[in-house]
């Protein structure tokens, strides 16, 4: 029979009794996640962007990156959709389009495609709401080479016949389409409400307005809107600014420059808050889309840094008010959202909505307008603001990845007249931000009481009429087909 060391028993027993302590003792000093405090996050450095404005009137944001020998352009030009003839609607974007894919009069879009994947570099043009764009990425050695391509086409495209045809058939055939996914008829629909069906910032290509556009058009909306002095470029790379400038300033040589009116002031917006309820009839359709709301506002409201917040108390992903109430608790949502809008220069549209069977429908849409108007009656709680600012002060850094994210932000800053350091502000004021704040933004804001409502789905499957919402005004979306 074997005998156990003793001094081997002893050695354990003091190993195990030391384990006990140790684990004791982490039972007692274990903290709530809840009270754990953490550093200040360092200061974030900006590089300094270098400002040109070119003899021409063409404005240029510079910022040395040799990391890389790589070379990136991104440019706004003032023109954009808004400005489209009322019975040539879709003329813009198809300008945007065949200024690349048509190419020049020196070299056709197919020659520049395999030129530029000789080079692996690339060009692009297209088309925003309110702004043009252009881009270029190359490595540093093509530099002069990919400039003086998108130079020409910026200065003279070609517009050629087959390639409009080509972007007028893929026009047609997206306006086809359009009725195919509930989520975009709610969300093309209601951008109609707020602004109104013939707004500027609703409006949309139909086959009569596609058919009437003609190659005169694109060639007299390029001569009106593109020039140098309706350019603001951002460049960053593997470059020494002095010489660059001297490369972008030969490239666009003998540019001529276009007359400061042509790209107007965006319209104003001259809304007014009414309750309203509309549906899109959907008999094919088992759940419903639900869009509801009313105009948002301007960046530069000083209630912005409030309202970001509270953007993110009631609509922010999985710790937001509506995704915690209306999805998780009362089960009556696959997905919901809530967001404040903001543009630069026009309002946004404040929006709330969800997708949810047919069945809970008008549920659901109870369920939302009682959150909207719980953030309007009391504060929320400092734990919810405290969540808030951290998960914005948190993903703040992520706005300084490269320095492409740092001088093409400056860049949209600059072509809509803000402040370079807007951001950087805005942080500031967030952090300053309070219950009250909040509380008197969203009084301010939101209003639960003048909401236009919008349905996508079959309302013979919904849990009670719509009509017990008020008058309901039935959208026809009805493609209105193209004259012989």
């Amino acid at each position: 029979m074997k005998t156990v060391n003793s001094s081997v028993v002893k050695a354990g027993l003091l190993v195990l009794l030391a384990f006990g302590t140790v684990a004791s003792a982490a039972q007692q000093t274990t903290t709530d996640y809840r009270n754990l405090e953490y550093p200040p996050l360092r200061e974030i450095k900006i590089p300094e962007v270098s400002r040109v404005t070119l003899s021409n009137g063409m404005q240029l944001l510079l910022l040395e990156d040799h990391e890389l020998p790589l070379i990136r352009l991104t440019a706004r030009i003032r023109t954009g959709s808004i400005y489209d003839p009322v019975d040539r609607i879709g003329l813009a974007d198809i300008t945007g389009e065949v200024m690349r894919t048509g190419g020049t009069p020196t070299m056709s879009g197919d020659e520049i495609d395999e030129l530029l994947e000789s080079m692996a570099a690339s060009v692009e043009t297209g088309m925003g709401a309110d702004y043009g764009f252009a881009s270029l990425s190359v490595l540093k050695q093509d530099i002069s080479r990919t400039l003086s391509i998108l130079a020409d086409i910026l200065m003279n495209p070609a517009f050629p016949q087959d390639k409009i045809e080509l972007a007028k058939i893929q026009m047609r055939s997206a306006i086809a389409r359009r009725n195919d996914e509930p989520d975009q008829i709610a969300g093309r629909e209601f951008s109609k409400l707020i602004y109104g069906e013939e707004s500027v910032y609703a409006r949309h290509p139909e086959y009569a307005t596609v058919n009437a556009i003609t190659r005169d058009d694109l060639v007299a909306f390029h001569r009106k809107f593109y020039g140098p002095n309706a350019v603001i470029a951002a460049v960053w790379g593997d470059f020494q600014t002095d010489e660059m400038v001297k490369v972008i300033e030969s490239a666009f040589k003998g540019w001529k420059k276009v007359s400061d009116s042509a790209a107007t002031p965006p319209p104003k917006v001259d809304y007014r808050f009414v309750n309203t309820v509309n549906m899109v009839p959907r008999p094919d359709l088992n759940q419903s889309n639900v869009v509801m709301g009313h105009i948002g506002g301007l960046a530069k409201d000083p209630d912005y840094p409030a309202l970001v917040v509270m953007n993110q108390i009631l609509g922010g992903g999985f710790t937001g008010r509506l995704f915690k109430n209306v999805r998780s608790r009362e089960g009556l949502a696959y997905s919901v959202f809530g967001s404040y809008g903001t543009n630069y220069v026009y309002p946004g549209m404040f929006t709330v909505g969800c997708q949810t069977k047919s069945e809970s429908t008008l549920q659901a849409i109870s369920a939302m307008i009682a959150e909207l108007k719980k953030i309007r009656e009391s504060e929320v709680t400092q734990e919810e603001l405290k969540l808030a600012k951290e998960s914005f002060m948190n993903s703040f850094v992520f706005n300084f990845d490269t320095e492409g994210e740092i001088v093409s932000r400056i860049l949209t800053y600059e072509y809509y007249g803000y402040p370079a350091d807007f951001l950087m502000k805005m942080r500031d004021q967030i952090d300053k931000v309070t219950a009250k704040d909040i509380l008197r933004a969203a009084r301010t804001h939101i209003h639960p009481d003048k909401l236009q409502i919008l349905v996508v789905g079959n309302p013979d499957e919904f849990d009670k009429p719509l009509s017990t919402l008020g008058q309901v005004r039935t959208i026809d979306t009805t493609i209105p087909a193209p004259k012989q």
